[in-house]
């Protein structure tokens, strides 16, 4: 009786008990021979690795934002696991740490098993592409606070660096050399901003062609942020800092990566921006200057380095198949100068 009133209620157990089953097979996809423990205990188990010295752990959590939306008007939800890994993945690399463990929440209303799984396999997916754990997770299920069929996502990542090889910024010099990574779109910023504009002042949804770009509306949005992990963990020695372009935009997000005395003074001019982003601008009749600021514009991530390093930093960017551009210099002052 307690179990058919709590599902009246909108919780089924029996069907939570169903994924988690299927869950755990995805889970054990995504172990590594540092993962300790069983699958589906209380807590994720994950021991550090040999060699490193003075290890630090580097943890961070976040989301994927409103994109969540864009996947359920679309029917596609294998992607935001992937993204929600990699964007976690681009957060500690900043700080030189290797990705050890990742632990998904997926929270929702009324939600299919295929929802489900679809995205804790994208999360899955994501994590064998850096050898990281997938540790553990939860989902809740929660009629009264979501919408049937609606779900949020976040995720906890665990990292290692030496602190040796710590980058918190103190390395940057004036002179510095500012090297962009190019996106792979809106990667996980700035969807409330770009839903607005595509699917309630065009009147668009998932499945319409944007006529500037020749491609789907849920193909251009649910693009899966892209890692940097390949482009840049085999260099990082030769890097000063780096910064994540998220929530913010490049002003928001480089001037956390600037120690006292320095300024990033950036080149709009330096790297082609993207098609999409010039859309939004005149489709919203957004401001130049807030765009920079709710978008990446084209860059995913920023490199400093030292002017001797450029060539070598670079290469093995396009040793990963990711393009780079040099879009500016650390200059005496404070925060970011667009120019």
């Amino acid at each position: 009786m307690t179990t058919d009133r709590y599902r009246a209620a909108g919780v089924d157990l029996t069907a939570a008990e169903r994924v988690k089953q299927r869950i755990g097979a995805i889970v054990a996809s995504a172990r590594t021979p540092l993962a300790r423990g069983r699958v589906g205990g209380f807590g994720g188990m994950v021991r550090l690795p040999d060699g490193v010295a003075d290890p630090s752990l580097v943890l961070s959590t976040d989301g994927v934002g409103t994109k969540v939306l864009v996947a359920i008007q679309a029917g596609r939800h294998d992607t935001v696991g992937e993204d929600l890994v990699n964007h976690c993945v681009d957060d500690i690399l900043v700080h030189g740490a290797t990705p050890l463990a990742f632990l998904d929440y997926i929270a929702g209303s009324a939600l299919e098993d295929e929802t489900v799984l679809a995205v804790v396999e994208g999360v899955a997916r994501g994590c064998r592409a850096h050898d990281m754990t997938l540790a553990g997770g939860e989902t809740a299920q929660m009629a009264d606070l979501y919408q049937p069929r609606h779900y949020d996502l976040a995720g906890t990542i665990v990292g290692v660096v030496s602190e040796g090889n710590a980058l918190h910024g103190d390395r940057v010099a004036l002179g510095d050399l500012l090297i962009g990574y190019a996106s792979s779109g809106l990667h996980t910023n700035g969807y409330t901003l770009a839903r607005r504009i595509l699917f309630d002042d065009l009147g668009l949804d998932a499945d319409a062609i944007i006529p500037q770009l020749g491609r789907a509306v849920g193909d251009v949005l649910l693009e899966v942020h892209r890692s940097y992990w390949r482009a840049i963990a085999p260099v990082l020695g030769h890097i000063h800092a780096l910064a994540h372009v998220t929530g913010g935009g490049i002003p928001g997000n480089l001037s956390r990566s600037l120690k006292p005395g320095c300024q990033a003074a950036v080149e709009r001019a330096a790297w082609p921006i993207p098609g999409l982003f010039r859309m939004l601008e005149e489709a919203g009749g957004v401001d130049e200057d807030e765009m920079y600021r709710v978008f990446n514009m084209g860059l995913g991530m920023i490199a400093i380095v030292a002017p001797s390093s450029e060539g070598r930093v670079r290469e093995a960017a396009v040793r990963s198949g990711v393009d780079t551009w040099m879009v500016g210099e650390v200059v005496a002052g404070e925060g970011v100068l667009l120019r």
